[in-house]
């Protein structure tokens, strides 16, 4: 699946230097879903999105070309590869910029996973993703779990942003159900409004670099009382290690909230030349921020065991 498109205003991240990362997931997402709705011939929710390394800034207004490919299928799971490129308008020679993979689930008129069509591997480069998608399933579900098992309470003096919202019905997909992709925009938009009130006036705008770990536990429907908290748990010279929740609750019940989403990225500030600068190191003092430190260098710690899934074979027919 392949989906071109001019990026609009709208995408801009803040100070109008490149596309805003929430922005470049939200077209992973929905290039991800055409992907797996193709293939499944049935309605498709997002379960996973790992490592998505934003390699290089997207300018705005560029062209974007993003393209989507199964590489491995389960009894009702697909593992999407997506790529997302740039070319300027007057010379359309388009660039990677990001690569990541996601598991959709296919799902039933009632809402219950769904047997899909199984892929086999025909080309050498399918051969390869298929094995890189496999060999990543032991590293992230040990992510997974050791991010489920955290606690996250008010006994904390970590920086900290929350969004709350109604989830609108623009954001509505074909279930019903608030889109994926939309939902990772927020993730972006609260940690770049955490990350921004931590460096304050000592640099530029934060940039996300860097998302991964990005679990979707239950949807979000038009209407919910949408809650959006990030914390900074890890700070190194030049990057802010952020933890991402995302919670709905029926408005009427607002203390009776669920976790939909959980996320990890990291963002960095530019500086002139477009390297990291340094940034403010936060210190943990009480035991809950030292805890939620070494989760995090556990967590970078696994994401090291990952490999990275190169654009160009990732591109390769």
């Amino acid at each position: 699946m392949t989906l071109r498109f001019l990026a609009t205003p709208a995408d801009t991240a803040e100070g109008g230097r490149s596309v805003a990362a929430g922005s470049v997931m939200e077209w992973i997402d929905k290039a991800g879903y055409a992907c797996a709705v193709g293939w499944a011939a049935a309605y498709c929710v997002t379960a996973y999105v790992g490592n998505v390394r934003h390699r290089r800034p997207i300018p705005p207004g560029s062209l974007i070309e993003v393209v989507a490919r199964i590489v491995h299928t389960g009894r009702t799971s697909m593992h999407v590869v997506v790529t997302v490129s740039s070319a300027e308008v007057s010379a359309p020679l388009y660039t990677p910029a990001t690569t990541c993979i996601l598991v959709f689930v296919a799902k039933d008129a009632d809402g219950l996973p769904k047997e899909v069509p199984p892929w086999s591997p025909q080309s050498r480069s399918d051969r390869k993703l298929a094995q890189l998608a496999l060999d990543r399933r032991g590293p992230r579900d040990e992510i997974r779990r050791i991010m489920l098992a955290e606690e996250y309470t008010d006994a904390s003096a970590a920086p900290r942003t929350t969004l709350r919202f109604l989830v609108p019905p623009g954001v509505v997909n074909w279930g019903g159900k608030a889109h994926g992709g939309t939902v990772m925009r927020w993730i972006d938009e609260a940690a770049f409004a955490c990350a921004t009130a931590w460096t304050g006036d000592s640099g530029g705008d934060p940039v996300a670099v860097y998302s991964g770990g990005i679990h979707f536990l239950r949807p979000m429907r038009i209407g919910d009382l949408a809650e959006i908290e990030a914390r900074i748990i890890h700070t190194g010279p030049h990057s802010m290690h952020l933890t991402v929740q995302v919670w709905g609750a029926d408005p009427r019940t607002p203390d009776d909230r669920s976790l939909t989403t959980l996320c990890m990225t990291v963002f960095v500030v530019p500086d002139a030349s477009g390297s990291a600068a340094s940034v403010p190191q936060w210190m943990p003092q009480l035991d809950e921020d030292r805890r939620l430190e070494e989760h995090a260098q556990r967590i970078i710690a696994l994401r090291e065991l990952i490999t990275p899934i190169p654009a160009s074979l990732a591109l390769d027919p």
